[in-house]
């Protein structure tokens, strides 16, 4: 693994002679935030070494270096999925090569649907915590010694010092964020009404099918984690109607603007 990760940033340092300082994956529907982007080098994910191509609508699969503003980026417009198919060291691999590049501080964001019910869709919640129903943990197997300790500390997986600075920045822009705790499942089904009950009950506010690996892997590198999810539609069996992935690309396109605004001032701010 660590060797593979060295070509993928070696191989993007070819593309490439951006360091970022702050890293942003961006989930479904939401990777409009590039077109807010001075673009120096756009790579697709399967030209990298080791790196897997997203099959997924919505996930451009592409890596973008760039500038915020004034202030050095990398971006992954997409990401690839534990249930496409890929194994946990495919689904974090991306974010290892963003650590690898030298990011200081990683934005990810999701898709997410609403298990609190004071939520409604388009909200954008930063998210506290998270629970881990995948069903496997990402570093499952040998420590990789040179990316972090056997048992890595998750008190404070998603940064408290990251998400004041959030609320600040949104506060200056006139966003509304949320607050709350992210649970993830393997996917690729949506979630029974059985199940959003029982995770309620667990204390999550949003359900979704991704970020946890990553954040893990963020964890494991010493790498700090603000977190984000748009709250696209809400849980199964809160409203009467079905779910589907076209409802979350046509929330994430309504709240595009307020989004793309977020990430890019938060960008910013925690570049400096």
């Amino acid at each position: 693994m660590i060797k593979a990760v060295s070509d993928a940033v070696t191989y993007i340092r070819t593309k490439s002679k951006i360091q970022p300082s702050v890293g942003v994956i961006l989930g479904s529907g939401l990777g409009s935030v590039v077109d807010a982007i001075k673009v120096e080098a756009t790579i697709p994910f399967g030209e990298i070494p080791g790196a897997k191509a997203s099959s997924v609508p919505g996930h451009q699969g592409k890596l973008i270096m760039g500038y915020a503003g004034e202030s050095p980026v990398a971006i992954m417009q997409g990401r690839v999925h534990f249930y496409e198919g890929y194994d946990m060291q495919d689904v974090m691999f991306l974010s290892r090569v963003l650590g690898r590049l030298g990011i200081k501080k990683l934005i990810v964001t999701n898709a997410a649907g609403g298990v609190n019910t004071s939520f409604k869709p388009g909200d954008l919640m930063l998210i506290s915590d998270h629970i881990n129903l995948m069903g496997m943990n990402p570093l499952r197997g040998p420590n990789i010694d040179p990316f972090g300790v056997r048992f890595p500390d998750m008190s404070d997986a998603y940064s408290e010092a990251l998400r004041a600075q959030a609320k600040e920045v949104a506060k200056e822009i006139g966003v509304l964020v949320q607050e709350g705790v992210y649970l993830a499942v393997s996917g690729p089904s949506f979630e029974t009404p059985a199940e959003i009950r029982a995770f309620r009950n667990l204390g999550a506010d949003a359900v979704g099918m991704s970020t946890i690996p990553e954040v893990i892997a963020m964890a494991h590198m010493n790498i700090p984690v603000l977190g984000i999810s748009c709250i696209t539609n809400m849980a199964a069996g809160i409203l009467k109607q079905k779910l589907t992935h076209q409802e979350v690309m046509d929330t994430t396109a309504r709240v595009q603007k307020e989004f793309t605004s977020l990430v890019v001032a938060l960008a910013v701010r925690l570049a400096s």
